[in-house]
């Protein structure tokens, strides 16, 4: 699978924030999409200072796996707040470039445009891939949000003073909300969608949930 190369990867922390305040006006936040017929998760596991990059490719609808990478790569850039895609693509590219089956969408384990400057983890990767992306994190980065309703599929919206960011969805009754936002070629009613149509039964999509197992050295069995 191929991808752009937008900058450099061997950046300062100042240069790093830099970009994301340069490339955030390219992040597409309408539908930008055919057909959906494979959905992909990404994670990272960590190996010392070697990064464990999984990205696990599923069928639309039935979720069953049809392709699935894990490659390692050094780590080379530090864990700061705001800056994960700096450390994170580099390693998910390297799996990216190995799969054999492209997919239609990702759902990335991190923030899209609910981020201090508009451009996490999704938006980045989608933008690199040129790819619809979706960010569903586990916690919260940026935003203000109230508490939606228990039901499974009650949603709230995440704003940041009166711009809306993402959404906080009950993906099942009675769990913790996860954070939806744009990540890029996708608008947020479509992204908040994407994710409850992908989860079965838990709280994270089955993307997350696979690209998980395949991260931490389970890998998924793939359908022939």
């Amino acid at each position: 699978m191929k991808y752009r190369a937008l900058h450099s990867w061997d950046v300062t922390p100042e240069e790093a924030r830099q970009f994301q305040n340069e490339l955030r006006s390219q992040v597409v936040q309408t539908d930008r999409f055919g057909t959906i017929n494979t959905v992909a998760g990404v994670d990272i596991g960590l190996k010392k200072d070697t990064a464990l990059a999984s990205v696990v490719v599923l069928s639309f609808p039935e979720l069953q796996v049809v392709d699935s990478v894990v490659t390692e790569s050094p780590v080379r850039f530090p864990y700061i707040p705001g800056l994960l895609s700096f450390r994170e693509i580099p390693p998910l590219l390297t799996a990216f470039a190995a799969l054999q089956t492209e997919p239609d969408l990702v759902i990335v384990d991190g923030q899209g445009i609910a981020h201090p400057r508009r451009f996490g983890l999704a938006s980045h990767l989608g933008l690199i891939l040129d790819k619809p992306t979706i960010g569903c994190a586990k916690s919260r980065l940026w935003g203000r949000y109230e508490e939606p309703g228990s039901e499974q599929g009650a949603y709230t919206y995440l704003t940041d003073k009166e711009e809306v960011i993402g959404a906080a969805i009950r993906t099942r009754a009675n769990v913790r909300v996860v954070y939806v936002s744009i990540g890029h070629r996708i608008s947020l009613d479509s992204a908040r969608v994407w994710v409850l149509a992908c989860c079965r039964g838990y709280r994270l999509p089955e993307t997350t949930r696979y690209a998980h197992d395949a991260a931490s050295g389970k890998p998924p069995r793939i359908r022939t």
